[in-house]
C-alpha cells in the first residue's frame, strides 16, 4: 500500500509527523484531497480542519490550522501554519467566547485596520467551531 509523510507544523512545534493513506485541507480555492503521488503542489490554506488518514492503524487524525502553506511532492505533503493545534486539545467554550469577542470587536471597529483585525479572528473562530463540531461527528 503506497502511503505518503505528512508534517504539520507551526511556528511553535511540530504537531504531527508520520505516514498517511490520505490527507484533506482547506485549500485557498475549496477543499482539497491528498492522495499518494500526487502531482507536485504549492498552494495557500484557509483557517479549518486538516484530516489526516493515518496508515499505520487506519485512524485519523485531526489538525485545526489557522491558515498558512501546503506544499505536496509525490511522496509527501507538508503543512506551514500559521497556527495549528491538535484536534483533542480545541476549546469549543473558548472560541465561542472569542468569537463573541470579536463580533463586538467588529460592531465598536474605529478604523479599518481595527476591522480588519476583527473580522479575521471572527473568521478564525468560526472556522476552529466548525472544526470542533465536524471532529465531534466523527
Amino acid at each position: 500500500m503506497a502511503t505518503l509523510h505528512v508534517n504539520v507544523v507551526s511556528a511553535e512545534e511540530s504537531i504531527f509527523s508520520g505516514e498517511a493513506k490520505f490527507v484533506a485541507l482547506p485549500g485557498e480555492n475549496g477543499e482539497l484531497g491528498i492522495l499518494p503521488r500526487h502531482t507536485p503542489l504549492i498552494t495557500r490554506i484557509k483557517p479549518g480542519a486538516v484530516r489526516i488518514e493515518r496508515a499505520d492503524n487506519g485512524q485519523e487524525e485531526f489538525v485545526f490550522v489557522a491558515g498558512g502553506i501546503l506544499e505536496v511532492q509525490p511522496d509527501g505533503v507538508t503543512v506551514l501554519a500559521d497556527t495549528a493545534i491538535r484536534g483533542h486539545d480545541l476549546d469549543e467554550a473558548k472560541a465561542t467566547e472569542a468569537k463573541k469577542a470579536a463580533e463586538e470587536a467588529i460592531k465598536n471597529a474605529q478604523s479599518d485596520i481595527d476591522l480588519a483585525r476583527a473580522q479575521s479572528e471572527f473568521a478564525m473562530m468560526a472556522a476552529q467551531i466548525a472544526a470542533i463540531q465536524k471532529l465531534r461527528k466523527r
